[in-house]
């Protein structure tokens, strides 16, 4: 059974910088993919970036409104998910999601091919 917790939200000043982590357990990593997704309330969730194994190295995909700032990467068992956020803004204020499912050739960019969620850990950006 594939179980995902998110750590590292917090509160943190506009222009500051934050790392979230999703440990993983119960999947093979190098079969799937994960991906961090954030969601206000009355808002659809939506795609951070996500990241898939690749036959030589793993490929990502980044939501135009964060690229440049967010990076997404992986421990090398892949199990483990890391969302670097930088220069971050009062609108980034969000809950934030890992989400894993099996990799089918893919990357994905909606949250709705992902059906293993965590339980979200808040990030509050203040002005």
């Amino acid at each position: 059974r594939i179980q995902l917790a998110e750590s590292g939200g917090g509160s943190v000043q506009a222009g500051g910088s934050l790392r979230l982590t999703c440990a993983g357990t119960g999947f093979y990593g190098s079969r799937h993919c994960m991906g961090w997704f954030r969601q206000t309330p009355g808002k659809e969730r939506e795609v951070m970036g996500t990241i898939c194994p690749g036959a030589q190295t793993t490929t990502t995909y980044y939501a135009d409104s964060v690229k440049g700032r967010f990076t997404v990467s992986q421990d090398d068992a892949k199990s483990t998910l890391y969302l670097q956020m930088n220069n971050l803004k009062p609108e980034d204020t969000a809950m934030y999601y890992c989400a894993a499912d099996e990799y089918l050739g893919w990357v994905p960019s909606s949250p709705s091919f992902f059906t293993h969620w965590g339980q979200g850990t808040q990030v509050t950006v203040s002005s």
